[in-house]
């Protein structure tokens, strides 16, 4: 097991930002209590959350601020892309719910 294969049931977690140059960079990554903390943080910003395991763990073995490889950019821009509905779905869920 290397130290980018975390236990069985132990939370990964690797956080990306895309500002639409470049590639997306990886900003932050943990495991355990950390990678609960990233996740909550992104759950209390309304940041959407994948639950990709095997995609986490690639991620995970990037250095923070690196750019991803081209041989992830199709799967991560499934995933940006999934993030991107979910934040306009929830917009739109509040423009409808003015006063909640």
């Amino acid at each position: 097991m290397s130290e980018h294969d975390p236990p069985t049931g132990t939370r990964l977690a690797v956080a990306l930002e895309y500002d639409g140059s470049g590639a997306p960079r990886v900003t932050a990554k943990g495991i355990g209590d950390l990678a609960e903390e990233i996740i909550a943080l992104a759950q209390a910003h309304d940041v959407p959350v994948d639950n990709d395991r095997a995609l986490a763990r690639l991620l995970s073995t990037l250095e923070l601020d690196e750019e991803i490889p081209e041989a992830l950019y199709r799967v991560v821009a499934e995933v940006l892309a999934f993030a991107y509905l979910i934040r306009a779905s929830r917009e739109e869920h509040d423009e409808e719910q003015p006063g909640e």
